[in-house]
């Protein structure tokens, strides 16, 4: 049995591996293909009318800098329209929404501020913004998620490169708040591999993008045709971009588009976040598993595979080397007391080969780790340092085993949800702080 358990353990590294080091090489093509590329901002052939729709909920202590962000945007004024909703707030974030537009440049501007009382969430607000919006794009910003001034101009840019394929355009998103702790750094870190690496070697090699919550453009008429946004998706970022993929169309990366947002400070606030998306992520996937066995594009059929790759087969892979390596360690300090005590999973006659491999792949696993993140700090100025590269290896220690917790954390939710048929979508606020 324990030959078996390593075998299998062995097998789901193996292919870990395999997809981390094709995502790891594509990005690195890129990087090298564009990292010398001088941008700039010629005027564009045209310039779209762009509704930008922000879902805010007891934001106080952020909307204020992100509505500033946005007033700010290098793209012409009569073009924006700016819907700010204060979704069921209990604080002051719609006052501070309309301090933000006091000042007497924004005189003209072309703005509501909506104090909405409905459901749905963040889904809500979006399907609601659709019944008033006139933009030929709708722009959707997090209320912590602060734009760089040209993040909408590279969206738009992007966008009109191919208007008939791209329904969809994303940027990059970073993390505002990286140095307050040590969470913030692994958080960050983390940001960067899934923003730098992963989502840049899906656009480059196979033309897959995925929408990321913020910071993207998406054509108002197409999100008309599929009729909104999934009221109950706790992804539902995630979820229309398979609805994109399925139709045939792409999600376009402008990976010069970036937004600043704040990431969860208190390990509390970290934990019932990732949760959550966590959850949405894996209804997706369940969701969305027949498509590896239907007529689905093969875009979506990768998509599928690669999220279940993610979410199932490498988080049981960590899972079960996790399990070796401590029933290991447990019996090693028993036999401490008790001599004539044999490790399960040891260096005996029938498991030699298989256990000094099965040691070998699990190394690998953290040096290809540390390559990610590595990797993704050299791909932005000032990030690759001695302690970036500490806090890379005290992460996959700390940080990665306590992703493992809330994805089998979020599995048992989403299954207990199906079984007594709750309603999974209850929205747990994070927690904001002052810049």
């Amino acid at each position: 049995m324990n030959q078996l358990l390593m075998i299998v353990t062995l097998m789901l590294i193996w292919l870990s591996l395999f997809i981390s080091f094709v995502m790891l090489s594509g990005a690195i093509h890129f990087w090298f293909k564009n990292s010398h590329r001088i941008i700039e901002t010629p005027a564009l052939s045209r310039y779209p009318l762009i509704t930008v729709v922000v879902p805010a909920h007891n934001e106080e202590i952020v909307i204020e800098n992100t509505t500033r962000a946005l007033l700010a945007l290098n793209y012409p004024k009569d073009k924006v329209e700016l819907l700010l909703y204060s979704d069921n707030s209990t604080d002051h974030t719609a006052d501070r929404m309309r301090q933000a537009f006091a000042d007497e440049e924004h005189a003209g501007r072309n703005y509501k501020i909506i104090e909405r009382t409905g459901t749905g969430g963040k889904a809500g607000v979006l399907n609601d913004s659709l019944k008033i919006a006139r933009g030929e794009f709708i722009a959707v910003y997090d209320a912590d998620a602060m734009p760089e001034k040209n993040a909408l101009y590279f969206l738009v840019q992007k966008a009109l490169e191919n208007p008939d394929r791209y329904m969809a355009v994303f940027g990059r998103n970073k993390t505002r708040n990286a140095d307050q702790n040590y969470l913030t750094r692994f958080i960050n870190q983390e940001i960067m591999v899934s923003q730098r690496i992963q989502h840049i070697a899906m656009w480059h090699m196979f033309k897959i993008g995925r929408i990321p919550g913020t910071n993207f453009i998406i054509q108002r008429d197409f999100v008309d045709s599929i009729g909104g946004w999934s009221d109950g998706a706790l992804t539902e970022d995630t979820d229309i971009s398979f609805k994109i993929m399925q139709s045939g169309k792409l999600i376009a990366l402008a990976y010069n588009s970036e937004a600043f947002q704040q990431e969860p400070e208190h390990l509390k606030d970290y934990y019932f976040q990732r949760l959550r998306w966590a959850k949405g992520n894996y209804q997706v996937v369940l969701d969305n598993f027949k498509n590896l066995f239907n007529k689905s594009n093969w875009r979506v059929k990768f998509e599928t595979f690669y999220f279940t790759s993610t979410f199932f087969v490498f988080n049981s892979a960590v899972i079960l080397s996790d399990i070796i390596f401590l029933v290991n360690f447990g019996f090693m300090i028993w036999s401490w007391f008790d001599p004539n005590t044999q490790m399960p999973f040891t260096f005996t006659q029938g498991t030699t080969q298989i256990s000094q491999v099965l040691v070998f792949n699990w190394l690998l696993m953290i040096l290809l780790y540390m390559l990610q993140i590595s990797i993704a700090l050299a791909s932005q100025f000032g990030q690759t340092t001695a302690k970036s590269v500490r806090i890379a290896l005290a992460s996959y220690f700390t940080y990665s085993q306590l992703f493992i917790i809330v994805s089998v954390h979020a599995v048992l939710q989403v299954l207990m949800d199906k079984i007594f048929k709750r309603n999974g979508t209850r929205w747990v606020k994070t927690k904001r702080f002052e810049d």
